[in-house]
């Protein structure tokens, strides 16, 4: 028989308070995890989690953040400031990332007006022939501009990619040699096309680019043309064949599937053969914060959309955009020699704005307003006659023109009797 011990009523009603009270209070005590447990994440609807400022140069420069492609690159759009780089000068293939550079020239053509999103793209046999991602356009099919844009930059087509180059240039190879040009231009030291959609699979033949410049191409891209996400983040749409066998719906759907996944996503293109591995451009907007990350041969898909997505939150967790408006900067009137007035007013006509890293984030930048000495007229309005130039840790970063805000006229002698007659007048008085 086994022994029942007593517990007096007092002692009993005594533990049962210890009970209560510790069912009360551990709730609200961190929790202790076990070593190798995962410590859970705050999500976005909690409240944020302030951390240290970290200064930027370090960090992009002993951040180990397991890049496994070949070759990569963060860049802030605003500045062109380098974030984190991975081989960023390897001479790589692009596969179709290189239809980033096709995008720019089209756009700018647009701008340009040399043609119209309306204007009518006719395929030839050559555009029609192009094998890997296509749109399979038929010989002799008309698309508009638009469409093509749609083709490229969804579904990363070949065929539209050609039909678009040939339309613009008149054949590929004129196109091609303008592409060659835009990159010096964009200072693209490592990079040499030889066509408009990366087909070629093979860096023997002298088709190749680098982690760093595909972001320059990608930055003036986004940066001169922001319209492009308007293709660029279409998850699906459809066009319509239009050929002499009639019409038929076709479906695209886009490569970049970061569209679908990651938070400020604007775009911007996928690129993969055997040879070049996995490609992406990715960029991104945040609060202000523009980024490009560039992953170049990846060992898989998924590897480079993740890593990708990797170097966007590492940009985005460091760095915040600081912004002075135009009309919060004081500027005054300025005297001018030899005009029908004797000052003129000075105008700022947009604000400034830059990228903040790490610990630069503590601080906030000096500016200093200088103007052009000895103003004399005439001047006409929008000419310079100032500078706002902005410091950080007493290092340039930036400045803005001060333009005249009117159209000041070199004063005649009609002019210069009325001034001394008008000041005659004013000592009599």
């Amino acid at each position: 028989m086994t022994d029942v011990i007593t517990i007096p009523g007092y002692y009993r009603r005594g533990l049962s308070i210890i009970l209560v009270l510790c069912l009360v209070l551990f709730p609200i005590l961190p929790p202790i995890y076990a070593r190798g447990e995962s410590i859970p994440v705050l999500s976005d609807t909690q409240n944020p989690v302030v951390t240290e400022n970290i200064d930027a140069e370090e960090t992009m420069a002993s951040a180990d953040m397991d890049i496994t492609a070949k070759a990569a690159v963060l860049i802030d759009n605003h500045t062109g400031r380098i974030l984190y780089e991975k081989n960023k000068d390897k001479e790589l293939v692009p596969a179709s990332i290189t239809k980033i550079m096709t995008l720019l020239l089209i756009f700018e053509a647009i701008e340009q007006g040399n043609c119209k999103l309306e204007d009518i793209v006719t395929t030839s046999e050559y555009a029609a022939s192009m094998g890997g991602s296509q749109v399979f356009l038929e010989p002799g099919e008309n698309q508009t501009v638009e469409t093509m844009i749609k083709c490229i930059s969804i579904a990363s087509a070949n065929d539209a990619a050609v039909a678009m180059a040939e339309h613009i240039a008149g054949s590929e190879g004129a196109f091609v040699k303008r592409m060659n040009k835009k990159a010096k231009e964009l200072g693209m030291e490592h990079t040499q096309f030889k066509n408009c959609n990366g087909l070629d699979d093979s860096i023997k033949s002298g088709h190749y680019s680098s982690a760093y410049d595909v972001a320059l191409m990608s930055k003036e891209l986004m940066s001169k043309y922001p319209d492009i996400s308007k293709y660029s983040t279409v998850w699906m749409d459809t066009i319509i064949h239009k050929t002499k066998k009639g019409e038929k719906e076709f479906g695209l759907t886009n490569t970049n599937k970061l569209i679908r996944t990651y938070n400020g996503i604007t775009g911007l293109k996928t690129g993969s053969t055997s040879k070049a591995k996995y490609c992406l451009s990715a960029t991104a907007t945040r609060d202000g914060v523009n980024l490009t990350a560039v992953i170049m041969a990846a060992p898989d898909h998924k590897v480079r959309f993740s890593q990708a997505a990797a170097l966007l939150d590492y940009g985005f967790a460091n760095c915040s955009s600081y912004e002075e408006k135009s009309e919060d900067i004081p500027v005054k009137s300025q005297k001018i020699a030899g005009g029908v007035s004797e000052t003129i007013t000075p105008r700022i006509e947009k604000s400034f704005q830059y990228v903040l890293c790490g610990e630069e984030q503590g601080i906030t930048p000096k500016r200093k307003i200088t103007y052009k000495k000895n103003l004399t007229a005439p001047i006409k309005e929008g000419d310079q006659i100032g500078t706002v130039t902005y410091y950080l840790n007493d290092k340039e970063i930036g400045s803005l023109p001060i333009v005249a805000a009117e159209t000041v006229k070199k004063a005649h002698y009609p002019d210069i009797f009325l001034k001394v007659l008008r000041n005659l007048l004013a000592c009599k008085e």
